[in-house]
């Protein structure tokens, strides 16, 4: 099997220039690690752990890779932190009518209304940017965040942008730190997941066991 890989190799380049991005790239995720503000990801668990002791509602909001990483965060704030959790973009007819029917800037916006948005609410952002109305990018998570701030619910975010809306505004956001302008979409929508299983997982939060760990 070796000796077949092996063999594969070509079709990446130059062999050297190849092994280079790669130690590179997983350079750039261990750079990453080491300045992650921990100060901020404490913030971040409070406010999850006290969403959960006032029975408030956690709203996972992401667009495009970010929408997919929403879903499955949902599920593990569901099921392993025992916090009642929905990602907006999983209902694709309501997200499409209302981006067909209102207009793309206000999807997150209407979805949240009619989820009657309270003050022990809260909502986490996934984004790369964190939102930016006057380039037009994502100007929907913008929208959801004024809205939250509106009706008083917490807000919280991860994103790669420490310039872009969600990172300005949010209660508490964790940026991942740009190691690399080349790479901010891929290591934000990575370490999107590094973090938030990091945040199910701590012994504050985390109230059922993951399934291979209770079989070990």
């Amino acid at each position: 099997m070796a000796a077949k890989c092996e063999g594969n190799l070509s079709v990446l380049g130059d062999r050297d220039a190849n092994a280079t991005f790669i130690q590179d790239y997983l350079d750039e995720s261990q750079d990453i690690i080491s300045r992650l503000d921990v100060k901020e990801l404490e913030a971040v668990i409070v406010t999850l752990v006290r969403t959960r002791e006032l029975g408030g509602r956690l709203f996972v909001l992401g667009v495009g890779g970010s929408a997919a990483n929403a879903s499955h965060a949902a599920n593990d704030f569901r099921k392993l932190a025992g916090i009642e959790t929905y990602a907006p973009t999983d209902n694709v007819s309501e997200l499409t009518a209302r981006a067909n029917d209102e207009g793309w800037a206000t999807i997150f916006e209407g979805w949240l209304r009619a989820s009657h948005l309270r003050s022990r609410d809260c909502i986490l952002v996934l984004s790369v940017g964190g939102g930016d109305v006057e380039r037009n990018i994502s100007p929907n998570i913008v929208a959801a965040l004024k809205y939250a701030e509106a009706v008083g619910a917490s807000t919280l975010a991860i994103v790669g942008r420490s310039t872009g809306f969600a990172a300005q505004f949010a209660d508490a956001c964790v940026v991942i730190p740009d190691v690399n302008p080349a790479h901010v979409t891929p290591h934000s929508e990575s370490f999107q997941a590094v973090l938030w299983h990091l945040m199910v997982s701590h012994p504050a939060l985390k109230m059922a066991p993951t399934k291979w760990e209770s079989v070990r």
